[in-house]
């Protein structure tokens, strides 16, 4: 089967790959219809990480169900579905309290597991044209059949989850005002939930006009942090007191203002300015153990300078961590089909998997107005 296949920094290409097989009585073989590119997979391709060449990319995955084992007693062959990225067992202490992004089984010795992604087990990625998902009774979300709302589905194995946990993680509650720095897929999720949940105002942070456009159509703020303070312009339009909430959509490959320089943890420490006394910070924005590209020995080895002290000055309160997708993806899943939500505004192009170098490249580089990219193979 033809997959993309990481083969260093920089590149990937679509290859001949072992087509994958049943391999426990809870596996099923899912034919897959569409797969997105993530901006976490930019971190694997720019060699920011310890991938070796070999694997193959893509967590962020749906198609139908073509071959199952005798274990499988919820999922029949035909059935459309979606997987979240994380792989979990549905049975260890963490996925039965809900958190199913750090599974303890699926991983042995690190909480948590994906497909196609370095350091989160041996599953293979889904840029193919077929994935095997284990203990597929639970990582397997019923969509309807056919082929309506296919651009929508696909990003319940990712980002909208992701961007409404960023929500989650913050506390946003109707009649609050939100700060989401990064308007990247993400970010735009995250000020979209945000909406979604109530908020009476939302701001978005970035510096790229198309990004920011897009914040602006589904009723957000756009700032644009190239044209001053990003604090500053909030404050002034919050009477001076800053925000109720606020996400980091942005993760550890933050820039200063003003500069194309990485500075780690430069988003955090604009939020505890951003957000009011007592409010909440939501970080499901990427942070790492370790970063070999750190702009410092500290940021290295996944250590930042955040400002604390005023963090604890003001009672502000913060929770992190990946989503746990399946927390999330029935009920945002039952609001695309009654047209509650249609988070596939985000997604800029939709091409053929034989073109996913040029894509990656592309995505890479943020040309030609690419942020979100599905491949269908």
């Amino acid at each position: 089967m033809k997959a993309v296949v990481y083969k260093g920094p920089f590149t990937v290409a679509v290859e001949d790959v072992e087509k994958p097989t049943i391999q426990h009585p809870n596996d099923v073989i899912v034919r897959v219809t569409s797969t997105a590119i993530c901006g976490s997979d930019l971190h694997m391709y720019e060699g920011r990480t310890a991938a070796e060449p070999g694997i193959v990319f893509g967590h962020e995955n749906m198609g139908v169900i073509e071959d199952l084992g005798q274990g499988v007693t919820t999922l029949k062959e035909g059935d459309r579905v979606v997987m979240p990225f994380n792989v979990a067992c549905g049975f260890c202490m963490n996925c039965v309290e809900g958190y199913t992004g750090f599974c303890i089984t699926v991983n042995p010795g690190f909480a948590g597991g994906a497909y196609g992604y370095v350091a989160m087990g041996p599953w293979k990625g889904g840029q193919a044209e077929y994935i095997r998902v284990p203990y597929a009774d639970f990582n397997c979300l019923k969509l309807p059949q056919g082929n309506e709302h296919e651009t929508d589905f696909i990003l319940l194995a990712d980002i909208f989850p992701t961007g409404y946990h960023g929500c989650e993680l913050a506390q946003v509650r109707p009649g609050e005002s939100v700060a989401v720095y990064g308007a990247g897929p993400v970010g735009l999720m995250a000020a979209y939930s945000a909406l979604l949940r109530g908020a009476r105002k939302v701001f978005v942070v970035d510096r790229v006009p198309e990004r920011l456009q897009k914040a602006e159509e589904i009723g957000a703020v756009p700032i644009n942090f190239a044209e001053g303070d990003p604090v500053e312009q909030i404050e002034e339009q919050t009477e001076g007191i800053g925000t109720d909430k606020g996400v980091d959509a942005v993760g550890y490959q933050a820039t200063a203002q003003g500069t194309d320089n990485e500075e780690p943890a430069t988003v955090l420490n604009s939020l505890v300015r951003t957000v009011r006394p007592t409010g909440a910070l939501g970080v499901p924005g990427l942070y790492v153990p370790s970063d070999p590209g750190g702009p410092d020995e500290q940021a290295k080895q996944g250590m930042l300078l955040v400002a604390i002290g005023r963090l604890f000055e003001k009672g502000l309160r913060m929770g992190t961590g990946q989503c746990n997708v399946k927390r999330y993806n029935r009920f945002l899943r039952d609001m695309i089909i009654d047209g509650r939500a249609k988070p596939s505004f985000v997604v800029s192009h939709e091409l053929p998997l034989d073109q996913a170098s040029s894509a990656y490249d592309k995505f890479d580089k943020r040309i030609e107005g690419f942020t979100k990219v599905v491949l269908h193979p």
